[in-house]
């Protein structure tokens, strides 16, 4: 299951670097040995994580259906998402607010809502959204600018009462460290197997809380929902349902929180879909 894992991580272009995978594989490895899940191996302080939705929320979504996506996702009984997360970025910044705007009016005054810009604005145009939006009332403003771009976040962070998030595309924890440093977020975003796996998840976890900041990990919610029950400070996660076909198990949501597994390691089996899909294969000659 490990080797297969690892195989799957780096494959699958979750990992930049290979050693990511091994390094999610050894330490899922050592929680199956020990008989614990992941987030027991590591230091749990929380049985469930607050998570949010992105997959109903996307720039190509009909303002209409974003709205059905959002109520679904709200309102689902016990399975319902404890926010929703939708994307800016348009060319047309008055779409932007319009359907901001929209959903806010649609949800109610109290319902989480995130955006996530994906790094398409400049310093201007982020200063006039982040002032347009303050009156939104959301959990954050994901990436306004260019990833490395330390400066212009932390000028937004201290201006605004809107949380930044950021940091999802940095690929390391000294690069997290120089946006703690430079004090770019409210919500840092690492993903592990793209900052090498857990070990520098863990150290960057550490920095953050020294740094009184909040953790939101990208992506990859089957491992980030063990590693987010460890962080000190109350975190989120974000959930796709793009990677449920590679594996058996399923994550539970009850009441806008994700469940941490209990089973041993990760808590996963490979199906047999992602068998097929790791399987290795190659061809010689032409085809007739």
């Amino acid at each position: 299951m490990a080797h297969a894992l690892a195989r799957l991580l780096r494959n699958s272009g979750l990992a930049v670097q290979a050693i990511a995978a091994f390094d999610v594989a050894q330490y899922d490895i050592k929680a199956r040995r020990a008989g614990l899940s992941l987030s027991k191996l590591l230091g749990s302080q929380r049985e469930s994580v607050r998570c949010y939705n992105t997959s109903g929320g996307f720039l190509h979504t009909p303002l209409d259906e974003l709205k059905r996506n959002a109520s679904a996702s709200l309102e689902r009984g016990m399975r319902g998402m404890g926010g929703i997360k939708l994307k800016v970025g348009q060319p047309d910044c008055a779409l932007d607010i319009r359907r901001v705007g929209a959903m806010r009016a649609h949800l109610g005054d109290t319902a989480p809502i995130m955006v996530d810009a994906n790094q398409q604005w400049d310093r201007p145009t982020a200063q006039r959204m982040c002032r347009v939006f303050e009156e939104f009332n959301l959990v954050w403003i994901e990436e306004p600018l260019d990833a490395y771009d330390h400066e212009g976040h932390a000028a937004l962070a201290a201006r605004f009462d809107t949380p930044i998030a950021t940091g999802e595309m940095l690929t390391s924890a000294a690069e997290h460290g120089d946006l703690i440093r430079h004090r770019s977020a409210d919500f840092l975003m690492p993903d592990a197997p793209r900052v090498g796996g857990i070990t520098p998840f863990l150290q960057i976890a550490a920095q953050a809380e020294l740094a009184h900041l909040s953790l939101a990990p990208h992506f990859a919610i089957e491992l980030h929902v063990h590693l987010a029950a460890t962080c000190a400070n109350e975190p989120w996660v974000e959930h796709f349902d793009w990677l449920e076909p590679l594996f058996n198990e399923r994550l539970e949501i009850a009441n806008g929180r994700m469940l941490v597994p209990t089973r041993p390691g990760l808590g996963l089996s490979l199906s047999e879909q992602a068998r097929h899909w790791t399987r290795e294969s190659v061809e010689f000659g032409e085809r007739g």
